[in-house]
C-alpha cells in the first residue's frame, strides 16, 4: 500500500503494510466555484443571531474592525471591502480603524498589511498594529481570575467587530471567533494568563474541542467584556480559497462554522502501536515547534508506551531558541513536564505551552523525527529520537513495538481531529 506523506515541498513516498489505517480529513472535498466576495456577502446579508452590520453601525461614532495578521492566511479581501461599505452605508460618518491582532507575535509590517488587504486599503483606511506590551487597559478580570487587558484601540471602539477563519486549534479547539479578542488583542499578561500550565494540561484543551475547554471559556468572556458585536469568520480550501462564510454573533455563528468544519476534519481510530505523521509540509513544517500540532493529532490516534514517527522538514531549524533550551537543559521531560504545572498561572513564561505539550507527548511515547541530517543532534537534544528516513525510522519503531504491530497513518497531521 503505497502512501505520500508531505515534507517541506515535495513528498515521501512509503510502502505501508497492508495492516495499517489512513487516517484523512475530507477537507480536500471543500471547494467552491463561486467567488469568496460572493459567498461572504451572503452570510452577511443573513447573519446568525445578529441585526446586519449596517443596523449595529447606526448611531454609533466609531467602530474597530479586528483584522488578522501576518500569520494567518485570512482572505481579507473576500471580507474587508463588504464590511467597509456595509459599516457606511448603516454610517456614512462613523470612523473606522483597522486593528491588527498580532496577539503575541511579532508586528506586521507595512508591506505585509499592503499584502494581506490590497494596496487600496492599506492606503485609505486608518490602520493600527496591536502591541502586546503596550497601549492596553485592563477591562475586567477572566473567569480563570487573569486580568483582561486589551488594546486601548478595541476597548474605547463604540462598535467592535472583527474578521477571521475557522481551523482545527491544537489546545483551542479551533481559530476564529472570540481569539480575536483574545488572544488577538490582549496584552502578554493576559496571553501569558490564558495559555498557563494547567489550562493546557486539561484534557479539553484539545483539537476540535470547545465544550469543557478552559481557554475557550477564558476567551468567550474576553469577547464578550470587550463587546464584540459581529464576526465575519471564513473557512478556506488547500489552496486558501474561500469557500464558506459565517457572519453574525460571536459565539453563534462561530460554533456554526466549526461544526460544518469539523464534519470534514474528525475521523475516528483505535489508538495503534504506531502512528506515523507529519505537519502538512511547507510552510508549516517549517520549524520543531510549529510541528508540536501534528504531533498532538498521532498522540490521540497511538496508545501509550507506542511509536510516533512524524516526517518534518524544519527548514528553520527549532523555531526559537528558549523552545529548544527548554526541552535540550531538562533534566527529563517527566521533570520539565512538573515544572510547568509547579508554574503559578501569572507566572507562564513565553512558549512554555509549547514546551509543554512536547513534553507531554515525550512522556508516554516514544517519537522519531524524520528529518534532515544536520538537524540530527538537535532532536537527540530535544529528548527525541531520530531517522534520516522513514523506513529507518519504521525499523526503529518495530523494534520497540514489535513486528505485527498496529499502525495508524496520517498523512497530515494538522488537517485532522482524531476521535
Amino acid at each position: 500500500m503505497l502512501v505520500s506523506f508531505p515534507y517541506g515541498s515535495k513528498r515521501i513516498e512509503w510502502n505501508a503494510p497492508d495492516r495499517a489505517k489512513i487516517l484523512e480529513s475530507r477537507i480536500g472535498e471543500l471547494k467552491s466555484s463561486r467567488p469568496g466576495l460572493e459567498i461572504v456577502r451572503e452570510a452577511m446579508e443573513d447573519p446568525i443571531d445578529s441585526p446586519r452590520l449596517k443596523e449595529l453601525a447606526k448611531g454609533k461614532k466609531d467602530c474597530t474592525i479586528i483584522i488578522s495578521d501576518h500569520t494567518r492566511p485570512v482572505p481579507s479581501r473576500d471580507i474587508l471591502p463588504l464590511m467597509l461599505a456595509e459599516l457606511r452605508e448603516g454610517n456614512p460618518d462613523i470612523d473606522i480603524t483597522l486593528l491588527v491582532a498580532t496577539g503575541f507575535h511579532r508586528l506586521t509590517s507595512p508591506e505585509e498589511i499592503e499584502k494581506k488587504v490590497g494596496p487600496e486599503i492599506a492606503k485609505s483606511e486608518k490602520i493600527v498594529v496591536h502591541d502586546c506590551s503596550k497601549n492596553n487597559v485592563q477591562i475586567g478580570v477572566l473567569p480563570s481570575g487573569a486580568p483582561l487587558v486589551i488594546d486601548k484601540v478595541a476597548a474605547e471602539a463604540d462598535l467592535l467587530v472583527s474578521e477571521g477563519f475557522i481551523e482545527p486549534h491544537f489546545f483551542a479547539g479551533f481559530s476564529g471567533g472570540r481569539k480575536s479578542v483574545l488572544p488577538g488583542v490582549c496584552d502578554r499578561a493576559t496571553v501569558l494568563g490564558n495559555h498557563c500550565s494547567k489550562f493546557i494540561d486539561s484534557e479539553f484543551s484539545r483539537t476540535g474541542k470547545l465544550d469543557g475547554n478552559p481557554i475557550n471559556i477564558d476567551m468567550i468572556a474576553a469577547a464578550k467584556m470587550a463587546g464584540l458585536a459581529f464576526i465575519v469568520n471564513v473557512i478556506i480550501d488547500d489552496s486558501k480559497k474561500t469557500v464558506a462564510a459565517y457572519a453574525g454573533d460571536y459565539v453563534s455563528a462561530h460554533r456554526k462554522g466549526c461544526d460544518f468544519l469539523k464534519s470534514f476534519c474528525s475521523v475516528t481510530a483505535d489508538k495503534a502501536d504506531v502512528c506515523i505523521t507529519t505537519n502538512g509540509g511547507a510552510p508549516l513544517d517549517q520549524n520543531i515547534y510549529q510541528c508540536v500540532k501534528g504531533m498532538t493529532a498521532a498522540e490521540a490516534a497511538t496508545r501509550e508506551g507506542g511509536v510516533i514517527i512524524t516526517c518534518i522538514e524544519c527548514a528553520d531549524g527549532t523555531g526559537g531558541d528558549s523552545f529548544y533550551r527548554s526541552l535540550k537543559d531538562c533534566e527529563s521531560v517527566e521533570q520539565l513536564y512538573a515544572q510547568f504545572m509547579a508554574t503559578p498561572q501569572l507566572e507562564t513564561i513565553p512558549d512554555q505551552w509549547e514546551s509543554q505539550i512536547l513534553a507531554r507527548i515525550l512522556k508516554s511515547r516514544k517519537l522519531i523525527a524524520v528529518s534532515r541530517p544536520e538537524l540530527k543532534q538537535t532532536f537527540l537534544d530535544m529528548k527525541m529520537d531520530y531517522a534520516e528516513t522513514l523506513e529507518e525510522a519504521w525499523e526503529k519503531a518495530k523494534a520497540i513495538a514489535g513486528e505485527d504491530c498496529s499502525v495508524n497513518l496520517i498523512p497530515d497531521g494538522i488537517s485532522v481531529i482524531v476521535e
